[in-house]
């Protein structure tokens, strides 16, 4: 299972980088719109991990040029703000399968990435 996180916070990323490669995840990580949509161009992912509000670039960019790469990679989105916690997301990213906040335990965040690879792998 391929696993990207686009996060900002390189601290962050690497907390959540570790609990999936425990579970036996290959994880790669970008902090910006652009290293994530080279990543896109270069590997098939099953979960992209995408903070919503990247210092660098678009989430929603990000998520929409997933949908056309790789259309089955299945996105958890991450905030630690209230921004679409109306559950609007689900509505604008066709790709979208869970909006999580950023304090999430990483334990749970793993335990999601792993339901939805297998349900994009089955």
């Amino acid at each position: 299972m391929n696993v990207l996180i686009v996060e900002s916070s390189k601290d962050l990323a690497t907390v959540w980088r570790r609990h999936l490669e425990r579970m036996g995840a290959v994880v790669y990580t970008a902090d910006t719109q652009d290293s994530a949509t080279d990543l896109l161009h270069e590997i098939p992912f099953s979960v992209i991990v995408l903070d919503l509000v990247l210092e660098e670039g678009s989430a929603l960019a990000v998520a929409d040029f997933a949908s056309y790469r790789q259309p089955e990679t299945r996105v958890i989105f991450v905030t630690n703000t209230s921004f679409f916690s109306d559950g609007s997301i689900f509505r604008h990213c066709a790709n979208a399968c869970a909006y999580l906040p950023s304090a999430t335990p990483p334990s749970d965040l793993a335990t999601m990435v792993e339901h939805y690879a297998q349900a994009a792998e089955g």
